[in-house]
């Protein structure tokens, strides 16, 4: 009986997880989504624009706010509530399984790199929810350039369009083109992401003091830390995943790479890291403590 009461508890933990990262999703794109534009852009053009400012104004001018900025809003919303949810509900089972492969008593007790391993694991999970849909998000937000590369007009298409297209054209493994390198990017990427934020929780609680009880601002805080080095330590594999995905050709991740050094220099594995940052302050900030305190509010009505 206990068991039954303790797996139910569990799932109910998982729902709670769910659902939390799910709202810290949609309060990540409307935050961070024109940034997020201007840096896909970078990253795949970067001879067209000057710098942030040259691409903000840019996009503004050709394609204003609604169908500049926020292109893509709504796979990026579906890829952000897919990923978020999956990576949340995942890493509290995942620190169950540290906890339970450490000897810890339970998820409050985990030391930082505890922590930062169910982050990893949890990762490779997202990736799955997370990969078809940054594809179509970064097909949308690079049409205009793929276009006028290729000298056509920019048709619009809406993310179903899309997506119906490169199944049609690709079959399933279309939609999941950049597997590899979102993988790669992710696991690290979330180690360093839950280490540098329950790492940074721990710094900023006084002694004796809880760090789920740090208050809002500093949530805020611990939660911009983790997403800058999260973007800091992924930056590069981002660039070559977003070349991957808006390329129509079956590409390796590591031939992508090594062009792109070749070609343009290893700073360019760097283009659009100012707006990433700028953009992951807010947002990281923003989903944290959409996230904990969501959760906080969901166990104090269901109880438990």
């Amino acid at each position: 009986m206990a068991h039954s009461a303790g797996s139910a508890g569990s799932i109910k933990s998982g729902i709670i997880d769910f659902t939390a990262g799910s709202l810290g999703g949609v309060a990540v794109v409307y935050v961070g989504q024109p940034l997020d534009t201007v840096k896909v852009k970078m990253q795949t053009f970067p001879h067209l624009y000057k710098g942030m400012y040259d691409c903000l104004k840019q996009t503004l001018k050709n394609d204003g706010i609604v169908r500049g900025l926020y292109a893509g809003t709504t796979p990026a919303i579906m890829a952000n509530v897919a990923e978020n949810s999956v990576l949340f509900a995942a890493y509290g089972y995942c620190q169950k399984f540290v906890c339970h492969v450490t000897g810890t008593e339970s998820a409050e007790q985990l030391t930082t790199m505890g922590n930062a391993t169910a982050g990893f694991l949890a990762a490779f999970f997202s990736s799955f929810t997370l990969c078809p849909a940054e594809l179509i998000k970064c097909q949308l937000q690079a049409m205009r350039e793929v276009n006028v590369q290729g000298s056509q007009s920019a048709i619009r298409v809406t993310p179903f369009q899309l997506s119906q297209q490169i199944f049609r054209r690709y079959g399933i493994q279309g939609l999941f083109r950049g597997l590899v390198p979102t993988i790669m990017r992710e696991m690290p990427g979330y180690f360093f992401f839950f280490g540098g934020y329950e790492g940074t929780r721990e710094l900023l609680a006084k002694s004796g003091q809880s760090k789920e009880d740090i208050g809002f601002f500093k949530t805020m805080v611990a939660g911009a830390v983790g997403g800058c080095v999260l973007w800091t330590v992924i930056f590069p594999t981002d660039v070559i995943k977003s070349r991957v995905q808006i390329s129509n050709e079956k590409q390796k991740f590591l031939t992508v790479g090594y062009e792109i050094v070749k070609k343009e220099g290893v700073l360019a594995l760097y283009n659009g890291l100012k707006p990433t940052l700028i953009r992951t302050i807010p947002a990281t900030a923003t989903l944290f403590v959409v996230y904990e305190y969501s959760k906080k509010i969901m166990h104090q009505s269901f109880g438990g």
